[in-house]
């Protein structure tokens, strides 16, 4: 046996304001906001990642809105391009003929594309493995189970798994979600979330501490 101490490349870092990208990456047309961080051999295209979102190795958005705080698993893909499967061939070479010498490429297949955005919450969290297909939305605080098949809309804080991916169980009773999301503390300032750190790592104390209580969040919500 063989002990190795520390083989290969680093693999912590510390963030900053910038974004950390760790080559090779691919990003076309998208914008990465500050304490991001994008491992190798990702792809990003006309795709955006809010603040202090990370993704894993092999992650591919296309079309896609990830919020603050979102967290990514390796080989994850958001936003997958589908093919024109109405024509004779799904081949893309007919509407990217250029390539091939043979004629002009077809840019409606590529606007029709982009009309099917994925937009993702904040802090969500999508599995290993995971893929959400064009024009599905999830909602604040959910999570993606590890190779599951997104092709419907998840509802804030619900824990969906599966392929299809189905709702599981809900991260949070709705009371507390509803209090936590009334914080909105993924808009929190860097300060601030250094101050309460410590409330981060206990619910009841972050509760207690910074979230409405439920009969207030159910009259804002009633207005």
């Amino acid at each position: 046996m063989t002990y190795f101490e520390s083989y290969g490349p680093d693999r912590s870092s510390d963030l900053s304001t910038e974004p950390t990208i760790h080559d090779p990456v691919s990003i076309t047309e998208s914008e990465l906001g500050a304490w991001t961080e994008v491992r190798p051999e990702c792809r990003l295209h006309e795709s955006a990642i809010g603040d202090y979102t990370y993704l894993m190795e092999r992650v591919q958005l296309d079309y896609a809105t990830v919020g603050k705080f979102g967290s990514v698993a390796s080989d994850a893909r958001l936003g997958p391009t589908n093919h024109p499967i109405d024509r004779p061939t799904a081949h893309h070479f007919t509407y990217r003929a250029a390539a091939y010498d043979l004629g002009e490429d077809d840019e409606s297949i590529f606007d029709w594309r982009a009309d099917q955005p994925v937009t993702v919450g904040r802090d969500v969290w999508i599995g290993h493995g995971a893929t959400v297909l064009p024009g599905v939305e999830i909602g604040n605080g959910a999570v993606v189970g590890a190779g599951a098949v997104v092709a419907d809309d998840v509802e804030p804080y619900t824990v969906v798994a599966g392929v299809p991916a189905e709702p599981v169980r809900r991260r949070f009773p709705e009371e507390i979600a509803a209090r936590i999301e009334a914080t909105e503390w993924w808009n929190w300032d860097h300060e601030t979330l250094a101050e309460r750190l410590d409330a981060f790592r206990d619910l009841d104390t972050f509760l207690d501490e910074y979230a409405p209580e439920a009969e207030a969040v159910a009259e804002t919500g009633a207005d």
